[in-house]
């Protein structure tokens, strides 16, 4: 089968196209045939060797974090999919694989995509869905009433985050481009601002809770317009203790060292009065299925930036690192997900 290959950690040169061996479904696991996978910052930050120290999977390696297609066949213990399922998944993250024609999955990992979506859209949930839910769900607990901040709604975490909160029923407030601020204004932020014109740190004030995905100053921003006490969630800064302990299940080295590297971060929310926590989200199904049962009741909608056949990946990638996506970027192998 084609394949985008992680041959070593470096530039975009380390990656390629390749012919390699179809995976088989091994105990408790599904073989889907791949029609679209959606592209994430971890994608190249894996291949640059940026999460190394958190996970240091066998090169070459299948990349690929996120995907969508039909199940091909089953593998022995698999009670939870058959055949012909329509299916979308966030796959493991030491093993990788989305950037096939074929992939190996755990049933756990995956969920029956709505109905309502196609494989391009089905595609581009997962791993941003799953890390805004669990963000503000298990970590920020939004609820009614909740006056939220989240930076930078107009890429692929936020443009799904956004509409989760107001799910929730909190009051969003984001930051986008003039160019985005009529996605995120149409997916329910309540206030919206420039970020090429003002500082959220000088206009803004009083929130329960925050969401950041853009890290850097930004993040050291986002600290000043929280109340005292409440706490902020990134996706961008820098690993915490908590990290390691809660969504790793990390040895004691990996604590200390990140205990280390965040000591500045920590020391600045300690100064604001802020809880500060970095978030690793986890796959799973259960949550892929929420996820699909709010896109179904259409209280949750998929937006794709755009989308480039396998063999242009590479420029599906360039464009990503650009970082002006609004919505997500997502390859297709096979006419059906386009």
């Amino acid at each position: 089968m084609l394949a985008y290959v992680l041959t070593r950690y470096g530039d975009a040169d380390s990656m390629e196209l390749q012919d390699v061996p179809k995976p088989i479904a091994g105990p408790g696991e599904v073989l889907v045939k791949v029609f679209a996978a959606g592209l994430n910052p971890v994608d190249y930050k894996q291949r640059e060797g940026a999460v190394r120290v958190i996970t240091r999977p066998r090169l070459p390696l299948v990349a690929g974090s996120e995907l969508a297609g039909i199940v091909e066949a089953i593998g022995p213990e698999v009670t939870r999919f058959a055949t012909g399922d329509r299916v979308f998944a966030r796959v493991d993250k030491t093993r990788l694989g989305a950037f096939a024609e074929h992939a190996a999955v755990h049933e756990d990992l995956a969920a029956l995509m709505p109905k309502s979506l196609g494989y391009l859209e089905a595609a581009s949930l997962p791993l941003a869905g799953l890390t805004a839910l669990q963000a503000l769900r298990d970590e920020l607990k939004v609820s009614p009433g909740t006056k939220l901040f989240i930076s930078g709604g107009a890429g692929g975490v936020g443009t799904l985050a956004i509409q989760l909160a107001k799910y929730f029923g909190a009051e969003v407030t984001t930051t986008a481009s003039p160019r985005g601020e009529a996605l995120v204004r149409r997916l329910g932020a309540d206030a919206v601002v420039d970020y090429t014109k003002e500082n959220p740190a000088e206009v803004l004030s009083g929130f329960d809770a925050a969401l950041d995905l853009i890290g850097g100053e930004t993040l050291e921003h986002t600290f000043k317009i929280l109340k005292p006490g409440s706490t902020v969630v990134s996706i961008a800064g820098m690993p915490e203790p908590q990290t390691a302990v809660k969504d790793l299940d990390a040895p004691a080295w990996m604590t200390a060292l990140f205990w280390a590297a965040s000591l500045g971060i920590r020391r600045r929310a300690r100064e604001a009065n802020v809880r500060y926590r970095y978030l690793f989200m986890h796959p799973s199904g259960e949550d892929l299925k929420f996820l699909a049962k709010l896109v179904s009741e259409g209280k949750l909608e998929a937006v794709v930036d755009s989308s480039y056949p396998l063999e242009k990946i590479a420029d599906a990638f360039a464009a990503l690192e650009r970082g002006r996506a609004k919505g997500k970027i997502v390859v297709t192998m096979d006419s059906r997900g386009s």
